[in-house]
């Protein structure tokens, strides 16, 4: 499978609703989001995807996902750019909750992927996709010990 990082920095973006979009997301079992993405030629739908907080502290990964639509363009503040469409299986508010840290994702081979990066919607390297999924799946089920 294939896996993609889009980036959310809040200095830039206030995400208003999150914590509507998390009870939204715990009481119906569903939330689509629409996000810009750099890989627009190889994305698909069924792919998957992490959200990664940028900008401000705690910076990780705080929600995950899979890809539910081709790429399509739209315009936002005048400018046109490829968005896709995320079917979020898990969000998580990093001013409330604990996230997945770089301090974790920088540690043996995860290290070699770039956790900050400058355009939203990168390819993971195919071979870390199962690690990251692994560590991912494992924070969540133990997050409380990162409090």
């Amino acid at each position: 499978m294939k896996a993609y990082l889009f980036g959310w920095n809040p200095v830039k973006f206030k995400w208003e609703n999150i914590d509507a979009d998390i009870e939204k997301l715990n009481t119906t079992g569903k939330l689509v989001d629409n996000w810009s993405v750099a890989s627009h030629k190889n994305i698909q739908p069924g792919d998957r995807a992490y959200l990664v907080r940028l900008g401000v502290e705690p910076k990780g990964i705080f929600g995950s996902g899979y890809i539910q639509s081709e790429p399509y363009l739209a315009s936002r503040k005048g400018r046109i750019y490829y968005r896709i469409n995320i079917s979020i299986d898990v969000l998580l508010n990093p001013e409330k909750e604990p996230i997945l840290t770089f301090d974790i994702l920088k540690t043996g081979n995860l290290a070699e992927q770039t956790w900050a990066p400058q355009a939203s919607g990168i390819s993971i390297r195919p071979h870390l996709v199962d690690e990251l999924e692994g560590v991912w799946l494992d924070f969540l089920a133990n997050k409380e010990d990162y409090v």
